[in-house]
């Protein structure tokens, strides 16, 4: 039993430190590094090799190479590759196909494994006293990965108030102004970036810029996330008030709000949005004030 918690506990906080990694309805493993996903299903095709998989909610489909162990917390195993260590799935069913090979242990706290006779496994089948978490494991997931996103946050908040204090305030004025057209431009910004990417990605010479564009939306949209948290909280507590707590108070209002399902992921969305509008709002003030005044002719 103190083995099975001290496992459970080591791989959470794994699971909380690299939760950012992955949190979808799917994963596919097209690399060397260690696959962690906190709720989505994982696929290492024939071919590739992975340096590990941690799994907290969802299915593992194996066919290629995994140099390292394969936990699964709750979820089914099908295993038709090699795993080059141990196997281990907490609540959920094993199948390890003929194919399959696994140098180390199965171990499992739920349903027996599924071995199929020319399945090779070099270690033994163990069955773990694990606690019954029941559903409580999911849960535990997704707090994770919502702790690692509010960790991430409040980071890049930290520094871009750090690195642009009146940047930031620049941005949260605009936040005073009438809401109708920050939220236009926002969902416009919010809607063009995607589709420009996909039409430069229809041509050829189009895809670098469709990558670019494509690496550039996710961490635009978490700046628009923060800057939006900032507005909230100087509105609250008002400019007098340090930048960093006005800060604090509006990203713990969005964090508090995004533990609420549904509504959550909504007033995350809104909070991009707008945050997208303040930032194309500052810009283009910003280039009207730089834009030269046309001469006077003299006597006009």
């Amino acid at each position: 039993m103190l083995r099975a918690f001290s496992s459970l506990a080591a791989l959470l906080a794994l699971l909380a430190l690299a939760a950012p990694a992955a949190s979808a309805t799917g994963v596919e493993s097209d690399g060397d590094d260690a696959v962690v996903v906190i709720v989505g299903d994982v696929s290492v095709p024939r071919g590739e090799t992975v340096d590990g998989v941690v799994l907290a909610s969802g299915d593992a489909r194996i066919a290629g190479d995994v140099d390292g162990s394969v936990v699964v917390f709750s979820g089914d195993l099908l295993l038709s590759g090699r795993v080059d260590g141990d196997v281990f799935v907490a609540d959920g069913t094993a199948r390890l196909l003929p194919s399959a090979e696994v140098t180390g242990d199965v171990e499992y706290g739920g349903e027996r494994p599924q071995i199929a006779l020319d399945a090779r496994v070099h270690g033994d089948v163990v069955e773990q006293d694990f606690p019954d978490l029941g559903g409580a494991i999911p849960w535990i997931a997704g707090f994770a990965f919502w702790l690692a996103l509010t960790l991430s946050a409040l980071v890049l908040g930290a520094l871009l108030l750090l690195i642009a204090p009146r940047a930031a305030d620049a941005l949260e004025a605009r936040s005073r102004e009438r809401a109708g057209p920050l939220i236009a431009i926002g969902i416009a910004v919010f809607l063009v970036l995607p589709i420009v990417a996909f039409l430069a990605a229809i041509t050829l010479l189009g895809l670098p810029l469709a990558a670019a564009i494509g690496l550039a939306m996710l961490p635009l949209w978490a700046i628009a996330y923060v800057v939006s948290a900032y507005a909230i909280g100087r509105r609250i507590l008002g400019p007098p008030r340090h930048r960093m707590l006005s800060f604090l108070v509006g990203l713990g209002i969005l964090r508090v709000i995004a533990l609420v399902p549904i509504l959550g992921w909504l007033v995350g969305l809104a909070a991009v949005v707008f945050g997208l509008g303040l930032i194309g709002a500052a810009i283009g003030a910003a280039r009207g004030q730089d834009d030269p005044e046309p001469a006077r002719i003299p006597g006009s």
